[in-house]
């Protein structure tokens, strides 16, 4: 209460026309810092609407360039779902892809991308976008498609190393050929060797 009114008594020695520029000052600096917050969030939801108009617009693009490369539009904005098992416990994962296509009786899903580093695979967010792609649809192939670049890519993965590998993690391996051992093949070896002397005496004879 004592330092209230210690600030009310120094607030009243101050010349009004002090008071009332800080008050000014204080005003502008609300104004500015709540201008400042406005312009930032419309800025981002520009970009935001840029952003996605141009990927609208790249599907646009993608499905004439598929055309005219001789693919057939199946299929857009196609879905599918997929189980992982996590522990033994299986997980439902839900996916959609920008199109489903044909050519030469072959299905390919079709990933559209734009901008510089997106259609290139070697961008891992792409990458693994296709990869999981080519997992869980039913199809040959997957294509990645550069709009900006009138690109159409196949992507081919090494699915057959990786169930090999799962399968010899989950201790499955690849059947093998049994290996005789040296005993059985001496054995072998003589048996067949009598056989090939009986039928040349029974011949001679």
């Amino acid at each position: 209460m004592t330092a209230m009114v210690d600030v009310a008594s120094a607030l009243r020695e101050v010349p009004p026309e002090a008071l009332a520029v800080a008050l000014a000052i204080a005003c502008l600096v609300a104004v500015l810092q709540t201008a400042r917050i406005y312009a930032t969030r419309a800025f981002a939801r520009r970009r935001l609407r840029l952003r996605m108009d141009h990927a609208a617009d790249g599907e646009t693009r993608a499905e004439a360039l598929l055309i005219a490369r001789g693919y057939a539009v199946v299929g857009r904005q196609v879905s599918t779902s997929y189980e992982v098992a996590v522990d033994g416990e299986a997980v439902a994962i839900a996916l959609r892809a920008d199109y489903l296509v044909e050519a030469l009786g072959c299905t390919y899903i079709a990933e559209v991308k734009t901008g510089e580093r997106a259609p290139r695979v070697e961008t891992p967010g792409t990458r693994r976008q296709l990869l999981e792609y080519r997992v869980a649809f039913d199809v040959d192939g997957v294509l990645l498609v550069d709009v900006d670049a009138e690109r159409i890519q196949l992507v081919t993965f090494p699915l057959g190393g990786v169930e090999a590998l799962e399968r010899s993690h989950a201790g499955e391996a690849e059947p093998r050929a049994p290996i005789a051992s040296p005993v059985a093949l001496l054995l072998g070896g003589l048996t067949a060797g009598a056989v090939a002397m009986a039928a040349a005496l029974s011949y001679f004879r």
